[in-house]
């Protein structure tokens, strides 16, 4: 009698044990892909007054976009900062249907996006230590507060002394201004780009803006080189990468990926 309740008793251990064994692997495999996603930081302005023009600025919605994308899709995890928390303002102008793109498309359309852009996280509370890495969109937005936060420049060096890419785009790298690596301006003697002198003139603002990026950069001993004006360039110098205008977002996106991948 013993023997044939053993008999009946085994293949349920069998299954039961098999199907233990599915769930552990499966467990296994959902931790392992959870330790290898990496994360990156997006940092962006929360100025929307263009000087004392009476014009609204912001962040220029490709240089978000582009990177967003580029990188989301090759499944790595996005979290987006702000100075003041909340919903960025979005440059009127980069709303406009002539500078409509495949990615601002999907950005219009994108709730799920739209959502997390309401609820940035305030910069103050954002810690390095959570991330892989650091992308600035542009927009003109930065120059009047990303450019002097002390918040900021306390996480760019932190990301860069702790060997993650620090990546930034068109007006954006004018957020290096004031950070500096053991007391030495962090550009000094680095290879970057950002938006030109040419190409501020040719949206009628080099007397608008509180300095010119491509003249800040050169002033602290970066050195500096662009393409035509508004020509897809992105330069990488070590950790740091830098792109000239809004068609260069997804070459700076792609350069952090790269070094991500190592």
């Amino acid at each position: 009698m013993k023997y044939i309740k053993l008999l009946v008793l085994l293949p349920l251990l069998f299954f039961s044990c098999k199907n233990q064994s599915e769930e552990n692997n499966t467990s296994q495999i959902k931790n392992q892909k959870e330790k290898v996603m990496k994360k990156v930081l997006f940092v962006v302005t929360s100025h929307d007054q263009l000087g004392n023009t009476g014009e609204k600025t912001g962040f220029w919605t490709e240089e978000l976009a582009a990177p967003y994308y580029e990188l989301l899709d090759q499944g790595i995890e996005i979290t987006i900062a702000t100075p003041k928390g909340g919903q960025p303002p979005i440059d009127p102008k980069s709303e406009d249907p002539s500078a409509a793109t495949e990615d601002t498309k999907r950005f219009d359309k994108d709730t799920e996006l739209q959502a997390k852009l309401k609820n940035t996280l305030k910069l103050a509370d954002v810690n390095q230590a959570d991330y892989d890495a650091v992308f600035y969109p542009g927009g003109h937005g930065p120059l009047w507060d990303l450019a002097t936060d002390k918040n900021s420049i306390a996480l760019i060096e932190s990301f860069y002394t702790n060997n993650k890419p620090v990546g930034f785009v068109c007006h954006a790298p004018a957020v290096l201004k004031d950070v500096k690596i053991n007391g030495e301006f962090l550009v000094k003697g680095k290879k970057v780009t950002g938006f030109s002198n040419d190409e501020e003139e040719a949206v009628g603002l080099t007397k608008v803006v509180p300095f010119l990026l491509e003249d800040a950069l050169k002033q602290n001993g970066a050195s500096y080189s662009k393409a035509e004006n508004w020509q897809p360039y992105a330069v990488e110098d070590g950790l740091l990468i830098t792109g000239q205008n809004p068609a260069s977002s997804k070459l700076v996106a792609q350069k952090i990926l790269n070094q991500l991948k190592k």
